[in-house]
């Protein structure tokens, strides 16, 4: 069992519901970001996804985008990101997760972008834009670095694709909740609860819910049909909201305490 299971899973065996929440390397400057990926972990965050900023982002909704494109211009890259995740990792056993496009991980080498992702303490990656597919190439890399790589499953997704990704998984399944890209919603649609049933009936690993989840309700909602939830846009918004570095880190901690409270009420 892959380091990122076991932690996950020994939350999950208490009866824990898990939180992740996706930050951006660089957002809303470069050196906000240690301080911000401290405060989700004194905020309650289980699972850390550091976004690697791209200048196509093609399964980000405009909130993304935004963070990216600031990051960008402010000079953030996968160097940057790994740097990031080195000291963040070196200080704390919340497990961490690169999250980005295929691009930006070509451009450096897979072989190198592995090397520097298991010596700086991350425990995976998620890779929109690489399907399962195409990623065979890597698995004897990612499984001598005990790095794992998490596969995305949305509503369209046929019964059949959906083995093929349970049989690759290791860690757990990133469950798309809405055909679309990211973005906070006020509700998700009806038909999302009936998707993550289903799906979790037909997998054997832990299901995380992300795409739209924007505030505690709907958290508390879906993580009685789920594992954990993951939170990006509603996040990045209330950093994009605050004046200052103080006042994001306290939207940010007020926000993701909110969300972690109320799946420990769902489990009550």
């Amino acid at each position: 069992m892959l380091p990122l299971r076991q932690k996950l899973q020994a939350k999950l065996d208490r009866g824990e519901k898990l939180v992740s929440i996706f930050l951006t390397a660089g957002y809303p400057e470069p050196a906000a970001t240690l301080p911000l990926l401290n405060t989700l972990v004194e905020a309650g965050a289980d699972l850390i996804e550091l976004g690697v900023p791209f200048s196509d982002p093609l399964a980000d909704g405009p909130t993304i985008q935004m963070a990216s494109q600031k990051a960008l211009a402010a000079g953030a890259t996968l160097a940057h990101a790994l740097r990031y995740a080195k000291e963040f990792c070196g200080t704390t056993p919340t497990p961490l997760l690169l999250m980005g496009y295929a691009n930006p991980f070509v451009q450096m080498g897979w072989k190198s972008v592995i090397e520097s992702a298991a010596a700086a303490g991350v425990s995976g990656f998620i890779i929109p834009d690489l399907p399962f597919e195409e990623s065979d190439f890597l698995q004897n890399d990612l499984t001598a670095a005990k790095l794992d790589l998490i596969h995305l499953v949305s509503p369209n997704t046929t019964p059949e694709r959906i083995d093929r990704i349970n049989a690759l998984t290791q860690s757990f399944i990133y469950a798309v909740s809405v055909t679309g890209v990211t973005g906070a919603r006020a509700q998700l649609p009806v038909e999302t609860v009936s998707f993550i049933r289903k799906l979790r009936v037909s997998v054997s690993h832990p299901v995380l819910v992300g795409f739209g989840v924007s505030n505690a309700e709907t958290a508390r909602e879906l993580a009685q049909h789920c594992d954990g939830v993951i939170i990006g846009s509603a996040l990045i918004e209330r950093i994009a909201t605050a004046p200052d570095l103080a006042s994001a880190q306290n939207n940010v901690f007020e926000f993701v305490s909110e969300i972690k409270r109320a799946l420990l009420s769902s489990t009550k």
